[in-house]
């Protein structure tokens, strides 16, 4: 499918999108978070070549439904929020991959910036009950958290770790045309 994104600017609708996480602990389970407060962008002319992707999430959104981790979470053993209070992403390129995407932009987190690629599967353009001409997508990677300076762990008696290496993103996004 070589398609390209319709010309205009789309306004991410946080009342109908997520970003999720997940995280291997104690090497047997895992925990999901998401984050409650985001905003992002995509910006066309019509061609996937001068298509971009922003967005901008507020690290203290962070909820696990523990209040004591997310708290955590927010300290500088983690996100250090005081100092860096928003994870960015920006893209550089957008690439057909079949019925999909590929976007691939700098991820900032922690004061940290890394290219990441995400796998994206569209899911399609429908108007909403006010007239607005809405764009669904879902997307996907993993990350290397230690990559960005979140370096915490503990050893546990076992030998293993506290928590996983990877995480694991998720998007489930819409997005309105202006």
């Amino acid at each position: 499918m070589t398609a390209n994104i319709p010309a205009g600017t789309w306004t991410i609708d946080l009342a109908h999108s997520q970003i999720g996480f997940s995280i291997r602990h104690l090497s047997i389970s895992k925990v999901k978070g998401l984050f409650e407060d985001f905003s992002g962008q995509i910006t066309s002319d019509g061609t996937l070549e001068e298509t971009s992707v922003t967005a901008e999430i507020q690290a203290a959104s962070v909820n696990t439904k523990v209040k004591d981790r997310d708290n955590h979470l927010r300290s500088a053993d983690f996100f250090d929020v005081e100092n860096f209070p928003t994870i960015t992403f920006a893209s550089t390129s957008i690439a057909d991959n079949g019925d999909d995407f590929v976007v691939t932009g700098d991820l900032t987190v922690h004061g940290v910036t890394r290219p990441i690629s995400i796998e994206v599967e569209v899911g399609g353009m429908a108007k909403d009950a006010y007239g607005r001409t809405i764009a669904a997508a879902e997307g996907s990677t993993t990350i290397v958290r230690e990559d960005f300076g979140l370096t915490y762990n503990t050893t546990l008696e076992t030998g293993g770790l506290l928590l996983g290496p990877n995480v694991a993103v998720h998007l489930e996004i819409e997005a309105a045309a202006e």
